[in-house]
């Protein structure tokens, strides 16, 4: 049982969302979630850093995934646009079970630490972004404004996905936040 095991990182996933959701995170021990899973807390650790890295795995490549995204938008594309680009990757990536980002969203929520790696992971991606925006000939000031008006649009959107009643497609939703913000802020 010590070895890689497939299916055991989506079978430590459930595990330790249920016991988050039943005990609490910071009451949930690495042993705990390994036992429900069925496998040793070593496979675990071949699966996961820490407990915390349950709810964010898959981070970096996300991170990579919007950059990439940003970088393949056209380079007529306005800063917003090109942010926009790379929010629909993030949603491609993420917005496929809206079970499990419903469940990640309030273990996050209930616990500070959490709240605060989720923002951090969020500031991390918008300053990435931002820098390359910068790459692209954006001014520093524009390059700042886009991509965390992207990161707040990506909140509004998420929250707004994750608590609707009906099957919507994460993707649709960002777009028509960002339509909602654009119309908020036009001139005229």
């Amino acid at each position: 049982m010590g070895r890689w095991e497939p299916g055991a990182g989506n079978r430590l996933r459930d595990a330790a969302l249920a016991l988050y959701l039943e005990r609490g995170f910071e009451q949930t021990m690495v042993a705990d979630i390994a036992e429900r899973a069925g496998v040793t807390a070593r496979t675990f650790f071949r699966h996961f850093a820490d407990k915390r890295e349950v709810l964010f795995d898959g981070s970096s490549e996300l991170e990579e995934r919007s950059v990439a995204a940003l970088e393949a938008a056209p380079a007529t594309a306005s800063a917003l646009d090109a942010v926009a680009a790379a929010l629909d990757a993030v949603a491609g990536m993420i917005g496929g079970d809206r079970e499990f980002a419903r469940t990640r969203q309030t273990v996050i929520m209930a616990n500070a630490e959490l709240r605060e790696r989720e923002l951090i992971k969020l500031a991390s991606m918008s300053a990435v972004l931002a820098d390359r925006l910068r790459r692209r000939g954006i001014g520093d000031t524009e390059a700042s404004l886009a991509t965390e008006t992207g990161i707040a649009v990506f909140r509004v959107a998420y929250e707004r996905w994750i608590n609707a009643t009906e099957d919507r497609d994460l993707r649709d939703v960002i777009r028509e936040t960002l339509a909602q913000l654009r119309a908020l802020t036009a001139v005229g």
